[in-house]
């Protein structure tokens, strides 16, 4: 496994915030309440896919939606899973196991901080206690020009001056 060093405790969600944005999706997942712990089989103990999401309450005028999954209590600072983007705003429900490849029916997919196209799920060091896991989805007035593979500061930049709204659901695991 490949990790990628930050020392930057400042998470997306944090940025957005900052930006003045307001929290208008509603994110859940039929698989994990919000705070709950997230089942082994999306995880690095499990068979490592990725979790069914529903977004609701898309703002009409979104032209686009951006995923980023992250964790911000790694040891490393902010550690990111998941970088979905390109999301038509028809997908209001993403199902479990979205391919791990460049581009998909669901949008187009980020480079994770363990250096791979998709998702990769909760995996936190044994022992470290239970971490935190946010998926931030963006709905965006326009779309973005980037293709597959960004890391999550061009994603950032690509979407700032363009959120409308953001909605976030948070899972907890431990090892």
């Amino acid at each position: 496994m490949i990790f990628f060093r930050r020392r930057s405790s400042k998470t997306p969600l944090d940025t957005v915030r900052e930006w003045g944005i307001g929290e208008v999706l509603r994110v859940s997942s039929p698989v994990f309440r919000n705070a709950g712990r997230i089942p082994d089989k999306y995880t690095c103990t499990g068979i490592d896919i990725s979790p069914p999401l529903k977004i609701e309450n898309i703002p009409e005028d979104t032209v686009e939606l951006a995923l980023i999954m992250y964790d911000p209590d790694a040891p490393i600072g902010v550690f990111y899973h998941w970088l979905l983007y390109r999301i038509p705003p028809d997908k209001n429900e993403l199902p479990e196991n979205i391919p791990k490849k460049p581009s998909t029916n669901y949008g187009v997919q980020g480079v994770n901080d363990f250096g791979n196209i998709g998702y990769g799920g909760p995996c936190p060091p044994r022992g470290h206690g239970t971490h935190r896991y946010f998926f931030l989805v963006l709905a965006l007035r326009e779309g973005v020009d980037l293709g597959p593979g960004a890391n999550v500061r061009e994603l950032m930049d690509a979407v700032r001056d363009k959120v409308i709204g953001y909605g976030v659901v948070y899972g907890t695991y431990s090892r």
